[in-house]
């Protein structure tokens, strides 16, 4: 149990030096070439940190662990929303945030979650073919990014006075990416050791245990955005990250193998990822802004999720 200590804490050490470098590298680009913080948060930095959750999915579908595979995805969402969100919103309120940066998102994210919720009824499952349509839809929302990047407006965030290397941010990035993808398999692995020996289900594993250490990376990078000036760059991590979520941790594992979908996920895992993501971005676009009473309201939707999964 004291190795199992030291690795956990070795992984958090991880994460956490990885995160602060992955903020700084993220901003010197988006200052460069004069795109919205969260648009880089929402693309680059999102993918970064939701490796850990598309890793350990794929590997859960090829293990035979469905409930892991799907489990994690949607854990993962409303971890990032509710926890993740719902505590940096309540330290410091998103301000300033440009409309059509969430908008589209926005209504990309429930589109393709709302038809997940429809499928998984009728079916019971993601098959292959949905899969792969996910995986489809990735590719149009990497598109869609491109396409609307350049009218996303933001106001000010970009900085471009300073002379930043393209390449060696870039490189940055990937480097961080390693350390906080090894951080975070450290804090998996370990915690479910933990969560196992403690008889502990293994949905409940997936949408807290798992879910909690894969999205350790969005929590650190949101954090350090906040307490560096960058809170839009926390804030769209954690939307490109939960539409990263559903395309790809999702995605990958079903287009491989096919997802069996649990009565529990489909009746309260994908629901309540749409009511916090609903609580995180409606008023945002209404008022152009956050509050902190919304990021109370997700911390206190989080405590009773996590307290439910476990009685």
């Amino acid at each position: 149990m004291v190795t199992t200590v030291v690795l956990f804490i070795v992984g958090l050490a991880l994460i956490c030096a990885g995160g602060d470098r992955l903020v700084d590298a993220a901003v010197a680009i988006a200052g460069k070439l004069n795109i919205p913080q969260i648009v880089v948060g929402a693309t680059i930095v999102s993918l970064g940190t939701t490796l850990p959750e598309i890793l350990v999915s794929t590997t859960a579908a090829f293990d035979g662990s469905a409930a892991i595979a799907a489990g994690n995805a949607f854990g993962s969402i409303i971890c990032n929303t509710a926890l993740i969100a719902g505590l940096s919103q309540t330290i410091h309120p998103a301000e300033k945030v440009g409309f059509a940066s969430i908008a589209w998102r926005t209504v990309f994210f429930f589109i393709v979650i709302g038809l997940m919720e429809i499928c998984g009824f009728i079916t019971g499952s993601y098959d292959r073919p949905c899969g792969v349509l996910l995986l489809l839809a990735f590719i149009m929302y990497a598109c869609l990014n491109v396409r609307f990047s350049s009218g996303e407006d933001e106001d000010g965030d970009a900085e471009s006075g300073e002379e930043v290397s393209i390449p060696k941010q870039f490189l940055i990035l990937a480097v961080c990416v390693v350390l906080l993808y090894e951080g975070a398999n450290l804090l998996v692995d370990n915690g479910i050791l933990i969560a196992q020996a403690l008889g502990v289900p293994e949905r409940v594993i997936a949408v807290t245990f798992i879910a909690l250490g894969t999205s350790l990376p969005e929590l650190v990078t949101s954090l350090i955005s906040l307490i560096k000036g960058y809170g839009n760059v926390g804030l769209g991590n954690i939307i490109g990250a939960n539409i990263l979520n559903i395309l790809l941790v999702i995605g990958i594992p079903a287009a491989v193998q096919g997802i069996i979908l649990e009565r529990q996920t489909l009746m309260v895992d994908i629901p309540l990822a749409m009511a916090v993501m609903a609580v995180l971005l409606v008023p945002i676009l209404i008022q152009r802004k956050s509050s902190r009473i919304q990021g109370l309201v997700l911390l206190g939707i989080y405590t009773v999720y996590c307290i439910v999964s476990f009685v």
